[in-house]
């Protein structure tokens, strides 16, 4: 289907909850979701590992993950095959439809990706071997990975000759992120479930959350996780994709959020909770990575519960 087609599609809706265009390629499909009213428990499957991705609006996702969570633009929802969620369009409106994108990658890709890692790129021996684990995985994405969505997107609606070719390079791309993604998101949960008598990565990230005013030292984290310094900076960057220095700042800078979310305290009582050593810095590193100064932060999450 070319563009010009699926961009009928959405301009001429067959239904107005979830209106599907489709568009295939080889080795997966894309498609487009448009809802222009409210809704309550929409059903969401696949045979195949789905991808999807919020354009606008936010959904509410029940089934996949232990509680009930938003999506929202600028984070990826990813299910597992056969694996059905349920979802509520609460702020659908037909001048303001609720729009979502989603990859349907088949399962044979997906192996045939974590076999070439396994090859080209193992990981350290005490680490299991790359592969993929069917379950739900929701996670904030970076603008790389958007890029890469809005790429796929353009490249399912293109008549290029090497169209095709074009998409199996980034779909190959967007499995290497997803496994990444999940290896991440698995290492560090089990960090947080680990037995007293756990080591090696995981501990490492356990004493990071547990002490996260406390400064950083090198030496005792290696201790800690029962490695040499360099192979702890290996793991961290081969599997965390960042230096335990900014795992922590990132894990300061999420209970920065957390905080001024849904507490009273102030923003300096914050800072310096959390082991920054100046407001100053405590600000521009929370802007850096949200966008907003912490006090708009604060004061815009308040205007939306209101």
């Amino acid at each position: 289907m070319s563009m010009n087609i699926a961009l009928e599609g959405r301009k001429k809706p067959q239904t107005l909850i979830e209106n599907r265009v489709s568009v295939a390629g080889v080795n997966a499909e894309l498609s487009i979701y448009d809802t222009y009213f409210p809704a309550d428990k929409v059903a969401l499957s696949s045979s195949h590992v789905l991808y999807c991705g919020m354009v606008t609006g936010r959904k509410i996702m029940h089934g996949a993950t232990q509680s009930s969570c938003e999506f929202r633009p600028s984070e990826s929802f990813i299910l597992a095959p056969d694996q059905t969620v349920y979802i509520d369009f609460p702020d659908a409106r037909p001048e303001t439809p609720t729009t979502c994108m989603t990859v349907e990658i088949r399962k044979q890709l997906v192996e045939q990706v974590c076999e070439r890692l396994n090859t080209d790129r193992p990981r350290d021996p005490d680490m299991d071997s790359w592969r993929y684990v069917p379950r739900a995985l929701h996670v904030n994405h970076g603008q790389e990975t958007q890029e890469l969505l809005d790429r796929l997107t353009r490249l399912f609606c293109d008549d290029h000759a090497d169209r095709d070719a074009l998409i199996d390079l980034a779909l190959n791309e967007l499995v290497v992120r997803m496994l990444r993604t999940q290896s991440r998101e698995i290492l560090i949960e089990e960090s947080l479930h680990g037995s007293s008598d756990q080591y090696g990565l995981g501990a490492a990230l356990r004493w990071i959350r547990e002490n996260l005013a406390s400064s950083l030292d090198s030496t005792l984290l290696a201790r800690e996780a029962c490695m040499s310094r360099a192979q702890l900076y290996r793991q961290f960057k081969n599997e965390i994709g960042c230096t335990p220095g900014e795992y922590q700042q990132q894990l300061r800078l999420e209970w920065a959020c957390e905080r001024l979310r849904h507490s009273s305290a102030s923003i300096t009582e914050i800072c310096f909770d959390l082991g920054f050593r100046s407001l100053s810095h405590f600000t521009h590193c929370f802007k850096t990575a949200n966008g907003l100064p912490p006090t708009l932060y604060r004061r815009q999450h308040q205007a939306t519960l209101e």
